[in-house]
């Protein structure tokens, strides 16, 4: 498995990262209770046939489940082998507000020690803001509490996780944060805009949302009728998976992997299946020229519609 530096932090990760919230909660298309996902033994096996094939990162979060205290058991003695990023629990409370200076950063950092307990560690290697919105982003206070981690050594790198472009570009400009995971895939291109930036200013990108929640996978072949214009125009992919011999979800990825700015993929990995697809298709070999400026043009053109979190509300994700 290839290695691609993760911006100016010094950590080196694989192009593919494992990513953990499918093994802590139910999660994705068909996926509704735990009588549908892996055991906890099952997936501590997949964890150590990844570290074995090569993968060395590794995406969890506070809030998926179980994921933290199964990557835990799966990596207390592998530490050294991997690269964990974990996430913080939510800032905002159930009003949509933040708290004071000072619960933020008590929360902040229970956050993370209940993340270190449960990954059975001394350290996360990027620990980051979950569902850094503009407000979030703008607070000096929370910057100031992830930087002072940072100092003592017990994070290696800040990140954020976001969503918008805005919010993307204002942490990259901000100058505080070492990582920035965000979405991007073959329907959904606007976050390109920021990838010149991030790569001048040695930010590391790692991107979600690759596979669309598995609408860019052969799940896509039968979607809600009000997703017709989606399944739709997922067919204009069939030219560019017959030139470079793929499928689709396998172009997607391909499609993501040829941004020299990325540092990795995030792949949602809770079948073996999974974890040798990802292998067979970070295999150093992507689009071309051509290729890739025909992907570029093949972007969804109601970029608006495409509402994930609205879909699964409506029910149109099952």
């Amino acid at each position: 498995m290839i290695k691609r530096p993760l911006g100016s932090t010094g950590i080196n990760v694989s192009e593919i990262a494992f990513g953990g919230v499918e093994i802590g909660m139910p999660y994705g298309i068909g996926v509704h209770s735990e009588a549908d996902m892996l055991s906890r033994q099952e997936s501590i096996r997949l964890l150590h046939e990844a570290v074995d094939r090569g993968l060395n990162f590794f995406d969890t979060a506070r809030m998926y489940g179980s994921s933290e205290e199964i990557m835990g058991q799966a990596f207390e003695d592998r530490r050294s082998e991997v690269v964990i990023s974990t996430k913080c629990c939510k800032l905002r409370d159930s009003s949509g507000g933040l708290p004071s200076s000072k619960k933020v950063k008590e929360i902040i950092n229970k956050s993370l020690e209940e993340s270190l307990a449960a990954l059975k560690t001394n350290y996360v290697d990027v620990f980051m803001l979950h569902q850094a919105d503009l407000g979030i982003l703008e607070n000096d206070d929370i910057a100031e509490t992830f930087l002072l981690l940072k100092q003592k050594g017990v994070i290696r790198a800040t990140g954020v996780s976001t969503y918008t472009v805005e919010e993307t570009r204002k942490s990259i400009e901000s100058g505080h944060w070492d990582v920035v995971q965000l979405p991007y895939n073959l329907m959904d291109q606007s976050q390109s805009e920021n990838f010149s930036i991030a790569e001048i200013k040695g930010i590391g990108i790692m991107v979600r949302s690759v596979l669309f929640k598995g609408i860019l996978t052969k799940k896509g072949a039968c979607l809600h009728p009000e997703l017709k214009d989606v399944e739709r125009h997922l067919t204009l992919y069939r030219e560019l998976c017959r030139q470079t011999g793929c499928d689709l979800a396998a172009l997607a990825m391909k499609f993501a992997l040829s941004s020299k700015q990325v540092s990795s993929v995030l792949v949602g990995i809770d079948r073996l299946e999974y974890l040798e697809n990802s292998i067979g298709v970070a295999d150093g070999n992507y689009l071309n020229r051509e290729q890739l400026q025909r992907a570029k043009e093949l972007q969804y053109p109601d970029i608006g519609f495409l509402d994930l979190v609205k879909w699964e509300r409506e029910g149109w994700l099952t």
